[in-house]
């Protein structure tokens, strides 16, 4: 099984327009209403292909009551922890060249008790999960070393653990030796302290990271599709390219993709093959759904060696 754990989830509202006009009244063509933050798509994306898994995440509210009507609609088996907050809703503006807009609510402060709590809900997943994967932004109120002591807990279960978070929370994280990380080009730019405009500079940034002690880099590279690199590998995977509707779930669609070939055992140029297999299948999506076997058939992916290193990077 794989668990995911989402500290600040979330209800998303997509609105599609054909033209965002600031300072006038927009009428959306199309909406969407579904639960959202990066760990509860992430179970969305690997229940869509019939993996076993399972969510955690604090509830709260009246957005938080939407949002637990939303999972059991959806099917995804999850844990909530309640907190005495509301959950925030976030809202994306997408038009019809793919332009998206977010607008991103901060979300509820947590206790130290509510913290409490979505570590010992995680704790109790762990005796059946294979994987833990933690998402998203750290929810006000939670201490910058949350998703180290996160790591370490699930460790001593004999879990792997992926992260993909970003800021301060990943930089306090990274001592724990989490088995995973993905950022994006931009992420990866601010661990290591410099731009990064080749996909031969981002090899040589992950590169840095696996011989720091993190087994595996998973870089998602927008429309330039993803590099991964452990001890000895490095691979670049691209598909083919798409018509952008929504780039909303992309990211957690790669990391489903990727956790789920990972669990089966698979090679790393399949795992990261079915990653951005998933995640360019989710940018042909409208709002934050997420893409089903049917969805990725058509799409073919490229693997390479990375050999290309001068290629400048356009997403």
């Amino acid at each position: 099984m794989i668990v995911t754990l989402t500290t600040n989830p979330c209800v998303d509202r997509t609105l599609e327009v054909s033209v965002l006009k600031r300072g006038q009244v927009n009428r959306a063509v199309h909406s969407t209403l579904e639960a959202g933050g990066k760990g509860v798509n992430v179970s969305r994306a690997l229940l869509a292909h019939g993996a076993e898994t399972a969510a955690v995440l604090p509830t709260g509210g009246p957005s938080g009551r939407l949002l637990t009507l939303l999972l059991a609609d959806a099917e995804v088996f999850f844990t909530p922890v309640p907190i005495r907050g509301v959950l925030r809703v976030n809202t994306t503006v997408v038009e019809s060249d793919g332009t998206t807009t977010k607008l991103n609510e901060t979300g509820p402060t947590l206790s130290g008790e509510e913290a409490f709590g979505l570590l010992a809900a995680t704790d109790d997943l762990m005796g059946n999960a294979r994987w833990l994967a933690v998402c998203g932004s750290l929810a006000p109120g939670l201490p910058p070393d949350f998703y180290a002591v996160a790591v370490r807990r699930a460790h001593t279960y004999g879990v792997h653990v992926a992260l993909d978070v970003s800021g301060t929370a990943l930089e306090r994280a990274l001592p724990a030796g989490p088995d995973l990380i993905a950022p994006n080009r931009v992420e990866l730019a601010e661990i290591v302290g410099t731009n990064l405009e080749t996909l031969g500079q981002v090899r040589s940034a992950a590169e840095d990271l696996v011989r720091s002690g993190i087994p595996t880099v998973i870089v998602s590279l927008g429309r330039d599709g993803a590099l991964l690199v452990t001890d000895g590998v490095a691979l670049h995977a691209r598909a083919n390219r798409v018509r952008t509707v929504s780039t909303v779930s992309a990211g957690d669609s790669l990391l489903a993709g990727v956790l789920h070939a990972a669990d089966q055992g698979l090679e790393p140029s399949e795992i990261l093959s079915t990653g951005v297999q998933w995640g360019t299948a989710a940018v042909r999506l409208s709002g934050s759904r997420v893409p089903s076997p049917t969805d990725i058939a058509d799409l073919s992916v490229t693997v390479t060696d990375c050999s290309n290193g001068d290629l400048a990077l356009t997403d």
